[in-house]
């Protein structure tokens, strides 16, 4: 008698399907990644290339910490004060000041290159939140953020360092993935474009699920309201979770 091999599920095809049901307003458009760091398993949705708005300050101070790393030095009291109010509280000051630090969109892409992130442009000039990335792209720089020492290029400290800070978000600020999960590490991003007047939200980081611990990269573009991005954030990512959460029996 043959064994019984268990088909290979189409995750990418499972998280479309999951997110069929998620409010997305006419003319919107939502890309998602989510990845299961024990067992692997991972799944992708969408391609297009998103303006990151805040969420571009997680790879920041990740390519500053890189940067130290190569210098053999700690960062200063002056640069964990900006690290503390860029990621905590999402402060803009902060952010231009340590974008300047790294060499702006040639540090940030230098560092993305080490990272393995292939599809992230940094911002021209000082506009570091028109930094444009891919949700498999934000899911690489996570798995550099929440990985181990085998995969990723920033040390211990370095990672423990920037999950401690992604951890620790502000009350207010700490929508988006939280909504698949808990003992969430979050940073997300927000931006109404002048053009159009339509908002930019997105979401990345680390949330629990049923004692598992999984990635997840929500960005989105096109929603009328602030608001309404938020809530189609937190539902893509209650979607997306159970795809890479549950094994192949759907348990």
């Amino acid at each position: 008698m043959e064994p019984v091999v268990a088909a290979e599920v189409d995750r990418d095809a499972s998280l479309a399907t999951a997110l069929e049901d998620v409010p997305v307003e006419d003319g919107a458009e939502l890309s998602v990644a989510v990845l299961d760091l024990a067992s692997g398993r991972s799944a992708t949705y969408g391609t297009a290339l998103f303006e990151t708005a805040s969420i571009v300050k997680a790879d920041i101070l990740a390519a500053l910490l890189l940067q130290a790393q190569d210098a053999g030095r700690e960062l200063t009291a002056q640069e964990k004060e900006y690290a503390t109010a860029m990621i905590e509280e999402s402060d803009n000051a902060s952010a231009s000041a340590l974008w300047r630090t790294i060499g702006q969109e040639a540090g940030l892409d230098a560092a993305n290159g080490r990272f393995g992130l292939t599809g992230t442009q940094g911002g021209e000039g000082m506009l570091w939140g028109l930094t444009r990335t891919t949700a498999a792209d934000q899911l690489v720089l996570l798995r550099q953020i929440f990985g181990d020492d085998t995969e990723s290029e920033l040390n211990a400290a370095s990672r423990a360092y920037l999950q401690g800070l992604m951890g620790s978000v502000v009350e207010d600020q700490g929508w988006g993935i939280s909504a698949a999960g808990s003992d969430v590490a979050l940073k997300n991003g927000w931006l109404p474009r002048t053009a159009t007047g339509l908002w930019v939200v997105n979401s990345i980081g680390r949330v629990t699920v049923d004692g598992r611990d999984c990635l997840v990269a929500v960005l989105s573009r096109g929603s009328t309201t602030k608001a309404k991005g938020i809530a189609t954030v937190e539902a893509a990512a209650r979607a997306a979770v159970p795809v890479v959460a549950a094994d192949d029996t759907g348990k």
